[in-house]
């Protein structure tokens, strides 16, 4: 095995790449964000044996997984990870491109030691429990509460949406520890043992098929101050940070979303014999030039985290680039195919998730808004909720 001491070349990667999974089929249909498949224990195996070798979370540190990988050597192992048929890493993407920076940047050492190997070698996984019922969009209008009793904080309240909540150990949670402050303060963050008394989740079952998102009900369980994710009060600015990465992830290797190789659907068409039709060869031609359109934005974002740059606007900007490519491929080839195309199996499921592209780590209109506000200069939208506390807000039914 080559020294993981030493940064490692092409040809190293390669030699433990090729014990460890085969070769990547270019005709082989990717799977998109865990759609149509609940195949958790590929990703976990994949895990364990490449956090051995630093090769899933190549820029953590190597006590944690990691490579303490520079920006030329992420490329060289994105690059050799290409080749090959990784496994599909949804169920894992939350405490992976979520959970784990946010660790790096905001946690504790003993944090640090408790939860980013077990998170690097698929062990455990993480949720992400931050929408609810009257919390969506306007995520600063959560009322789930966390109030605290001596060493430990009792979180009562609703969450919804939760991805990977039926088969996950911990959630990231945000919760209302001082209703008096304006709702976008007095936020804080905890991780909830997902097997703790008091937590219920229930799977969603999705139009496509798939029970990834759930409800989870919290009633009056207890977390460990230990547990806190940053300073009590800090939950939004970390809310902010995780979404960010969320955003910028999509494009990813853990997003399902990959931009940048994902050209299966043109071959498939060509097989079909649809690409000799004008118009269906003018609007795939559309759609591939955004395709790349995305990717070249994806890999500028990329390339913004790495060097701790705000990435907000830029994610924004990719989330949607790449959620119109995506629901643009997925109407064209279920159009192409023809009534087949609504049967389970040719484009079925990846059609059937299109719709909630939309919606998955902020909504089309939520990232307009940003690049309004934050790239266009343009005003605000009318807020009456500014600087009114969460309790008024609750007590005036504006919330």
């Amino acid at each position: 095995m080559p020294d993981l001491g030493v940064t490692l070349s092409a040809s190293d990667i390669e030699a433990i790449v090729t014990e460890l999974l085969p070769r990547r089929d270019p005709q082989a249909a990717a799977s998109v964000l865990g759609a149509g498949s609940d195949d958790i224990e590929s990703g976990r195996a994949w895990l364990a044996a490449a956090s051995e070798h630093g090769l899933a979370v190549p820029t953590w540190p190597r006590r944690y997984g990691g490579l303490d990988a520079d920006e030329a050597q992420v490329a060289t192992v994105a690059e050799v990870l290409g080749r090959f048929a990784v496994p599909d890493m949804y169920p894992y993407a939350v405490g992976l491109d979520l959970v784990g920076p946010i660790l790096l940047e905001s946690g504790t050492d003993e944090q640090r030691d408790r939860w980013l190997a077990a998170i690097s070698s698929g062990t455990e996984i993480w949720c992400q429990m931050f929408s609810e019922p009257d919390a969506g969009s306007d995520l600063a209008n959560i009322g789930t509460r966390a109030r605290r009793d001596g060493d430990e904080w009792v979180i009562s309240g609703q969450k919804v949406w939760t991805s990977r909540g039926p088969y996950s150990r911990w959630g990231m949670c945000l919760a209302r520890t001082d209703p008096d402050q304006v709702k976008h303060r007095g936020l804080t963050m905890f991780a909830v043992d997902m097997e703790a008394d008091g937590v219920e989740v229930r799977p969603l079952h999705q139009m496509n098929g798939d029970e990834h998102f759930s409800e989870v009900f919290a009633a009056d369980v207890r977390v460990t101050d230990d547990d806190r994710l940053g300073d009590e009060g800090q939950g939004w600015a970390i809310a902010m940070a995780v979404l960010a990465h969320e955003r910028a992830g999509l494009g990813g290797s853990g997003g399902g979303l990959d931009p940048s190789g994902g050209f299966g659907w043109l071959r498939r068409l060509r097989e079909l014999g649809r690409l000799d039709d004008p118009v269906i060869a003018d609007r795939a031609m559309s759609i591939y030039v955004r395709q790349r359109a995305a990717a070249w934005t994806a890999a500028r974002v990329a390339h913004a985290v790495e060097h701790g740059n705000e990435t907000g606007s830029g994610g924004s900007g990719g989330k949607l680039r790449l959620v119109r490519v995506f629901k643009e491929r997925t109407n064209l080839m279920k159009e192409a195919i023809g009534p087949a195309g609504l049967l389970a199996g040719d484009g079925h499921v990846e059609f059937l998730t299109g719709p909630s592209m939309s919606i998955r780590g902020g909504t089309d209109e939520v990232q307009r808004n940003i690049i309004g506000e934050r790239v266009l200069g343009l005003p605000p939208e009318p807020r009456p909720d500014k600087g009114v506390s969460y309790a008024e807000l609750k007590s005036q039914g504006l919330t």
